[in-house]
């Protein structure tokens, strides 16, 4: 890695926020798909590097999240009647807790694309913390598997399936609630379950209510010193005072059902749009008041993701389509350096781990590059199954989720 991406690196990780041990969220310590660990495998199948393979019951797209050596991910079983979260040992595969949360008499419809258990769990302090959306979220002691509270009074129609994972800020539990017919944002008390605040969405041009619906994660950045959550939904990119909920600055854009993270460097908010027609947007945010269109750096128009987050390495910005073309674009400037089609189609985030990128596809496929502003492909990587979660990365091994199993991949 060239000097200037070393140092903006580190100015990346300085400016992180709460950065928890393990794995502990959806993409990772920090949210941003990024490990610092070495010599992680870049070839595997069903028979090579394979250090344990469990099937999962049920179906589940939530991503296995850790904060010691027990694996979390959650399931629905029944179609959708039991919802359940599993822990697995990191060491064997073997599954050492099969709880179920919540029962569930008459579960509704969700996308073909969907399940029932997609929002990806939270594991830190000893807990686990888990959301099913509109059927509710739960707090499991990670040690004995005792279910510690459950809260179901946050209610939303999704219209196709939950979506939003929740994130731990500081003793509060954030989870994002757009539905076609509410759209707000709630904070439980990690402690207790029960509610700290809740903020509902302002704005709204499009009065349609499957145009108001999002399925995005926050993410938690310091501006001017004081942290900020910042949230793509319909038709805004919204930041909040995550203390209290209230809202300091919104964006319009063109867009709804936005699903990928934002990505946060170089003093700038990495955005996509959402469905219609995807974009991707770089946004400089400010303080309280003080965000304008003027704030939109640069935008890129072409085969932005609907699903998929972006990830960012020094200063380079990848990102890949549902429908498979990658692309690479400096990060200060949007300028495309490639595009390539990779085939296949994506839901999964990638990662960047050991001086490579990875991304996972729906056939089951996970393409394995180098950074660079040159395509680097390394090699293909199949199993049986696809992609729906996004990867993690345990010590030297990557934990993969498929449709049916979780893999411990490690040479």
């Amino acid at each position: 890695m060239r000097p200037r991406s070393i140092l903006i690196l580190l100015m990346f990780l300085s400016t992180s926020i709460s950065v928890l041990a393990g794995w502990p969220e959806f993409r990772g310590p920090g949210g941003q798909g990024h490990s610092d660990s070495k010599n992680v495998p870049t070839v595997w199948g069903e028979e090579k590097n394979v250090r344990w393979k469990t099937v999962i019951p049920g179906e589940g797209w939530s991503s296995p999240v850790f904060e010691s050596q027990t694996i979390w991910l959650t399931t629905a079983l029944d179609g959708g009647k039991s919802l359940r979260l599993m822990g697995v040992a990191g060491d064997t595969g073997k599954v050492l807790h099969d709880i179920e949360l919540f029962q569930v008499e008459k579960p509704e419809f969700k996308h073909d694309l969907n399940s029932y258990a997609s929002p990806t769990p939270v594991a830190a302090g000893g807990r686990v913390y888990v959301s099913f959306g509109n059927y509710g979220t739960a707090c499991v002691d990670a040690a004995s598997g005792k279910v510690l509270w459950k809260h179901q009074d946050l209610k939303l129609d999704h219209e196709n399936g939950p979506g939003s994972s929740p994130i731990l800020y500081k003793k509060s539990l954030i989870i994002p609630c757009d539905g076609t017919n509410v759209q707000y944002l709630a904070a439980l008390d990690a402690d207790t379950g029960k509610l700290l605040w809740q903020t509902n969405r302002t704005g709204y041009i499009n009065k349609a209510p499957s145009m108001k619906k999002a399925y995005s994660t926050p993410l938690v950045i310091q501006v001017g010193g004081k942290d900020q959550l910042i949230i793509p939904a319909a038709e805004y990119l919204y930041s909040y005072d995550p203390k209290n909920g209230d809202e300091l600055w919104k964006i319009h854009y063109p867009g709804f059902s936005n699903v990928p993270r934002p990505v946060f460097g170089h003093g700038l908010l990495y955005i996509c749009t959402g469905f219609g027609k995807p974009e991707l947007w770089a946004v400089r945010p400010g303080e309280a008041g003080q965000v304008t269109d003027e704030n939109v750096i640069w935008k890129f128009l072409r085969q932005a993701p609907a699903k998929p987050s972006p990830v960012l390495v020094g200063d380079l910005l990848y990102f890949i389509s549902d429908t498979g073309m990658i692309s690479c674009l400096d990060a200060l400037d949007g300028k495309a350096h490639f595009q390539e089609r990779l085939g296949g189609d994506y839901s999964a985030s990638p990662v960047y781990a050991g001086g490579h990128l990875y991304f996972c596809n729906q056939q089951g496929a996970t393409v394995v590059f180098k950074p660079g502003k040159d395509f680097q492909p390394v090699v293909t990587n199949q199993l049986e199954h696809g992609f729906m979660a996004s990867p993690a990365v345990m010590d030297k091994s990557l934990i993969l989720r498929t449709k049916k199993a979780l893999y411990r991949i490690e040479e």
